[in-house]
C-alpha cells in the first residue's frame, strides 16, 4: 500500500509538471504571435506613406499601387496564426517588392530622402518580422513536440491541448517568386 501511494504521488506530480509545461509553452506561443502582430502593424502603418511617396513619381503605375493596397488590406483582414494569414502576408511582401522594383526606374525617387527613409524603415521591419516568425516557429515546434511525445500526449489529450500551425512560406508562395515589373 505504501508503494502504491508513492507511485500514485509520483504520477500526480508528473501530471502537474507536464500540465504546467503545456501552459508555459502555450503562453510562449501566444507571446511570440503578439510579437509578430506588433511588427506587422508597424509594416501596415509604413505602407501608405511609402505608396504616397512613390505615387508622386510614378502616378501612371496605378496597378502596382492597387496591388499593394489590396495585399495590405487582405493581410490586415487575416486573423491569427493561420496558413491563410501567412499567405496574405507573403502576397504583401511580393507586392512591396514590386514597389521597390518600380523605384529602380525612377532615379529621382531613389534619391528622395523620404523614400529612402521609408525604404530603410520597411527593410528594418521586414527583418524584425522574420526574426519574430523564427521565434514563433521555435515556440510552436517546442509545443508540438511536447504534445506529440509519449506519455505527454496523454495529458495533452486529456486537457485539450492541440498542435499549432507554423507561420512560414508555402511551397508555391508569391514571396518566393521573382518580381516582375513591366513598363
Amino acid at each position: 500500500m505504501k508503494y502504491f501511494l508513492i507511485i500514485l504521488g509520483a504520477v500526480i506530480l508528473w501530471g502537474i509538471y507536464v500540465f504546467n509545461r503545456f501552459i508555459s509553452l502555450h503562453n510562449r506561443v501566444k507571446e511570440a504571435w503578439a510579437d509578430i502582430e506588433v511588427q506587422l502593424k508597424r509594416r501596415y502603418d509604413l505602407i501608405p506613406n511609402l505608396v504616397n511617396t512613390v505615387k508622386g513619381y510614378a502616378a501612371h503605375e496605378s496597378s502596382v499601387f492597387e496591388n499593394v493596397t489590396k495585399a495590405r488590406n487582405m493581410a490586415m483582414g487575416a486573423s491569427g496564426p493561420t496558413v491563410e494569414h501567412a499567405q496574405a502576408e507573403n502576397m504583401l511582401t511580393g507586392a512591396l517588392k514590386s514597389i521597390f522594383a518600380l523605384a529602380e526606374a525612377y532615379p529621382d525617387l531613389k534619391a528622395n530622402q523620404n523614400f529612402l527613409a521609408l525604404q530603410n524603415e520597411l527593410s528594418d521591419t521586414e527583418n524584425k518580422i522574420q526574426a519574430a516568425r523564427r521565434f514563433y516557429n521555435t515556440n510552436v515546434r517546442d509545443l508540438n513536440i511536447s504534445i506529440e511525445s509519449f506519455p505527454n500526449n496523454l495529458i495533452a489529450g486529456a486537457f485539450g491541448f492541440s498542435k499549432k500551425e507554423f507561420f512560414d512560406l508555402g511551397d508555391n508562395d508569391v514571396a518566393q517568386d521573382p518580381v516582375k515589373v513591366k513598363f
